[in-house]
């Protein structure tokens, strides 16, 4: 059986040796936080994956640290290999063109063309049709983002991704955003404002 993981939390120092063994054994692209309660093994832990060497006893500031970290390096490197890849093979990404929507016993095929936006709703993601109606979906938003082309789609914040074409009004707002007004009108439209580190991008993306 195959096991995947995001992150791995490893301690250096097991009760049959050295856990940096297991790196000369078995082949880990993981990322790692390293627990030990000696400092020799840094440099060590640094040549291999690790996004942190915590010292015991742990504080829990430090390891909020060490996750803030690991979640910034993630969506640094988060990178469209395929998209990459069809660069510079120098043909179109191949884009998502359409979803499959299953309501109780009926499925449904969404084409992109239709979808106004995506949003956040509670734990759920919803779609939004052009012509209002909404379903769930499977899929975060940060697999959306790279399923979709972005030259259509953009993601304003943490919870709307939008379709340019759903884009009906624009109004300066405070801090440097942009509240959006869009069609269909958004259930909770207080949150379809571009946040304030994507404002830049935003406006590239519309004048491109």
């Amino acid at each position: 059986m195959e096991h995947t993981a995001d992150l791995i939390f490893l301690d250096i120092q097991l009760s049959d040796g050295i856990s940096f063994s297991i790196f000369e054994q078995v082949t880990i692209n993981t990322p790692v936080i390293f627990t030990t309660a000696y400092d020799q093994y840094a440099i060590r832990a640094f040549q291999l994956n690790s996004v942190a060497y915590l010292l015991k006893p742990i504080r829990k500031s430090d390891l909020a640290e060490s996750l803030r970290k690991f979640q910034s390096l993630k969506s640094a490197f988060s990178i469209d290999f395929d998209a990459l890849l069809a660069g510079i093979q120098g043909r179109e990404p191949d884009y998502k063109k359409r979803f499959l929507i299953q309501i109780g016993e009926k499925i449904r095929k969404i084409e992109v063309s239709e979808i106004a936006y995506f949003y956040v709703l509670e734990k759920g993601i919803y779609l939004k049709t052009f012509q209002g109606n909404s379903y769930p979906l499977e899929f975060t938003l940060d697999k959306l983002e790279t399923m979709l082309n972005p030259e259509k789609f953009f993601r304003i914040n943490r919870k709307y991704m939008v379709n340019m074409d759903s884009i009906a009004n624009m109004v300066a707002y405070s801090r440097g955003r942009i509240k959006l007004e869009l069609k269909p009108k958004a259930d909770e439209e207080f949150e379809a404002i571009v946040s304030v580190d994507r404002s830049s991008d935003f406006k590239k993306w519309l004048n491109s």
